[in-house]
C-alpha cells in the first residue's frame, strides 16, 4: 500500500470567542484548523499543539492537495504568520536539492507551489528538480517517470499563460533537447532568444540552435532510434541509429546513440568502435568516456578502460557513477581491496546506493 503523506494530519476547531488577529488575517472559527502530528494522529496529544505544527499541516496538504477547499483559506494564514516563507521554503528545497537529498526537497518544491500557484518559477523550481532525479536515478522506469513530471509541468507553463516568463523556455528547450525531442525544443530556445534579456544565455542559446539545425538532429531517424533504445527494443534502436550514422557519418551523436544500444545488446566490440569515433569526432564528454570504459573492460582491454575512467573522474572528480565503474574494473583485475576502497566511497556520498552495496557484499571480508 502506499505511503499516504497525510496521514499524521488531524483538524481541529478554533474556540468560537476566539477570533485572533494575524496582522490583517482574522482567524475564522469556522475552519477546521490541520495539525501535522509526530506519530499516529491517534495518539496525539493536545497539549503538544504549536503554531508551528499548523503551519507544517498546511504546507503539506497545500503540496498534496493544491485543490483542498480550504487551500485559499491557508495561503493566507500561512502568509500572515510567516511573512517570508516562501523565500525560506525556497533556499532549504535548494539546499536539499544539491545535496541530492531529492525526496525532501520535492516535497518543499511542491507546497511552494502549492502556496504560489501562479508562479512561474516555483513551479519551473520544480521541473529542474525533476530533471536532476532522472539524471540521478539507473532505473529505466523511474526516469521516465520523473522526465514525464517534469513534461508535464513544462507544458503547462508554457500553455497555461500567454505570458511567460523566458527562463521556462529556456530550460523547457533545453529539456526538450536532452529528452530528443528536438522541435519542440527549438521552438522553445528560439522563443528564449526572442524574449531573452540574459546576453550570454543569448549567445549560447543561439548557438545551440545552429548546432542542432547544423547536424540535423531533427531528424526521425535519430528520435526513433532514442525512443527505441530508451524503451528496451535496442534491436530497433540500433538498426535506425546505422540508418543515421549512414547519412551523417560526422554527427558525434549518432555514434553515441549507436554505440549506446550495441552496448545495451552485450555487442562490446561493435560499441567500443562506435564510442571511438565520437572521441573521433571531439566528443571526449565524462558519458561517453564512461560507456567506452564499460565496453573496454567486457572486453578485458583493462589498461585502456582504466585510462578513460580516470580521464572522466578528473573531470568529475564527485560523479560516483565512475567511481563505481573504476571499483568494477578493479575487482576484474582481481584488485579486490582496491575495489573495495571505490565501493565505500560511493557509499559514503550515497548510502543507499543498492548496485553499490550488492557489488561490495560480493566481495570477501577484510582481513
Amino acid at each position: 500500500m502506499a505511503h499516504n503523506p497525510l496521514e499524521n494530519i488531524v483538524y481541529i476547531a478554533v474556540p468560537e470567542e476566539l477570533e485572533r488577529s494575524l496582522g490583517a488575517f482574522t482567524l475564522d472559527p469556522s475552519v477546521l484548523l490541520p495539525v501535522e502530528t509526530t506519530g499516529p494522529a491517534e495518539r496525539w496529544d493536545p497539549a503538544e499543539l504549536s503554531w508551528e505544527m499548523i503551519i507544517a499541516a498546511m504546507l503539506k496538504i497545500l503540496a498534496y492537495e493544491p485543490d483542498h477547499e480550504d487551500s485559499g483559506y491557508y495561503r493566507e494564514f500561512i502568509g500572515a504568520v510567516k511573512p517570508d516563507v516562501l523565500e525560506e521554503l525556497t533556499n532549504t528545497a535548494i539546499v536539499k536539492a544539491q545535496n541530492e537529498q531529492f525526496e525532501i526537497a520535492e516535497e518543499i518544491f511542491r507546497a511552494i507551489r502549492g502556496l504560489a500557484p501562479g508562479n512561474q518559477r516555483t513551479a519551473l523550481n520544480l521541473a529542474l528538480l525533476f530533471e536532476q532525479r532522472a539524471e540521478h536515478t539507473e532505473n529505466t522506469e523511474l526516469r521516465i517517470e520523473f522526465e514525464e513530471s517534469a513534461a508535464e509541468i513544462y507544458h503547462e507553463l508554457v500553455s497555461g499563460t500567454e505570458d511567460v516568463i523566458p527562463d521556462v523556455n529556456l530550460y523547457a528547450g533545453y529539456f526538450f533537447l536532452k529528452t530528443r525531442d528536438f522541435e519542440r525544443a527549438l521552438h522553445h530556445l528560439r522563443a528564449y532568444v526572442d524574449e531573452g534579456d540574459d546576453a550570454e544565455k543569448i549567445r549560447t542559446t543561439r548557438k545551440t540552435i545552429e548546432e542542432v539545425e547544423e547536424q540535423n538532429l531533427q531528424d526521425t531517424l535519430f528520435k526513433e532510434a532514442y525512443d527505441f533504445i530508451r524503451m528496451g527494443r535496442e534491436d530497433d534502436g540500433v538498426a535506425r541509429a546505422r540508418l543515421f550514422v549512414e547519412k551523417n557519418p560526422d554527427i558525434w551523436n549518432g555514434w553515441f546513440l549507436l554505440g549506446w544500444g550495441l552496448r545495451r545488446l552485450e555487442k562490446y566490440e561493435e560499441a567500443r568502435d562506435a564510442f571511438l569515433k565520437v572521441v573521433q569526432l571531439g566528443q571526449s564528454s565524462v558519458d561517453t568516456l564512461n560507456e567506452l570504459a564499460i565496453c573496454l573492460m567486457e572486453l578485458d582491454e583493462f589498461a585502456e578502460a582504466e585510462k578513460n575512467l580516470l580521464a572522466a573522474l578528473r573531470s568529475e572528480p564527485e560523479n560516483t557513477k565512475i567511481m563505481a565503474n573504476l571499483g568494477v574494473l578493479a575487482m576484474k583485475k582481481g584488485e579486490l581491496e582496491e575495489a573495495r576502497r571505490f565501493f565505500e566511497v560511493v557509499l559514503e556520498f550515497d548510502p543507499d546506493d543498492t548496485l553499490t552495496q550488492q557489488l561490495i557484499s560480493q566481495l570477501p571480508d577484510a582481513e
